[in-house]
């Protein structure tokens, strides 16, 4: 079985994603689609970015990624294609792929889709998803083309700046990188693991792995402050706010069935801080 896994930012109210899994299905008669999502924000790279990032590992070994949100689409931004940690990825050369590429590691490959025999006959400047990257990935797919036959290896992609995470003394400062559909709020502060009832380990690259009390830390965000970390939504009543660590591993602000984003006014890019306690 052949998987393809889809993330893009064309909604489901268009024909664009329909259509590209017709154009890989004429290719690749045996793919099984995976819809990670179609509603990355509109032409938000690092939401896309960070969506691939929390999703490609529960994917099959070998799954082939067509991951498109792509604002320089007709311009000079590079196609290209990536071999890494079992998977394939397809996708604009915009960073896209950054943060799922540098949490995988290890060796890569990569390089531009520039073969004519491998897109569509007649490429549009404005839908490069049709035309070029939809055949390459159900080519890729199907197994029968190697990716070195889809055009010159490449050793530099684009790459965005990781989201923001300081650690200074007993401050972590991070910022938020999604609103999800309830209006939880997710930041760049973790990783957070439980490790039992009361405690959390937090990791931070080589910044900083300590253990937390989770009643002796405080959540700063806007003009608000968030006592303790929580284990999950029913540990507070209705309406209350609260943090707590998301299924990521990432700290989370949410609202017991409510709009965690809304009540504080939040949006992607702004501040918090996680301060940890004298009883920490």
């Amino acid at each position: 079985m052949k998987t393809i896994a889809l993330l893009t930012d064309f909604g489901l109210q268009d024909i664009y994603v329909g259509v590209m899994k017709a154009v890989m299905r004429s290719i690749c008669p045996s793919a099984e689609f995976i819809d990670l999502t179609h509603a990355i924000p509109p032409q938000s790279v690092r939401g896309g970015a960070i969506a691939l990032r929390n999703s490609y590992s529960y994917c099959p070994t070998e799954t082939v990624f067509l991951v498109i949100v792509d604002p320089g689409v007709g311009s000079t931004r590079r196609p290209i294609a990536v071999r890494a940690g079992g998977y394939t990825f397809v996708a604009p050369d915009n960073g896209v792929l950054s943060y799922a590429l540098a949490e995988i590691g290890g060796e890569q490959t990569a390089v531009i889709l520039e073969n004519p025999s491998y897109r569509r006959q007649a490429v549009s400047a404005t839908f490069h998803g049709r035309d070029v990257f939809a055949p390459a990935a159900a080519y890729l797919a199907r197994g029968d083309v190697a990716l070195h036959q889809m055009g010159q290896a490449i050793h530099q992609l684009a790459e965005l700046p990781a989201p923001t995470l300081q650690v200074d003394g007993k401050r972590i400062s991070g910022e938020v990188t999604h609103i999800d559909h309830f209006g939880n709020i997710i930041t760049s502060i973790g990783e957070l693991r439980w490790v039992d009832e009361g405690r959390l380990v937090i990791s931070i690259a080589e910044q900083m792995s300590a253990r937390l009390v989770a009643d002796h830390v405080t959540v700063r965000i806007g003009d608000e402050t968030i006592y303790g970390i929580l284990h999950a939504y029913h540990e507070i009543g209705r309406g209350g706010l609260m943090a707590q660590v998301d299924s990521n591993g990432y700290l989370e602000i949410a609202v017991n069935q409510g709009d965690a984003a809304r009540r504080l006014n939040v949006t992607i890019g702004d501040p918090l801080e996680l301060v940890l306690d004298d009883g920490d």
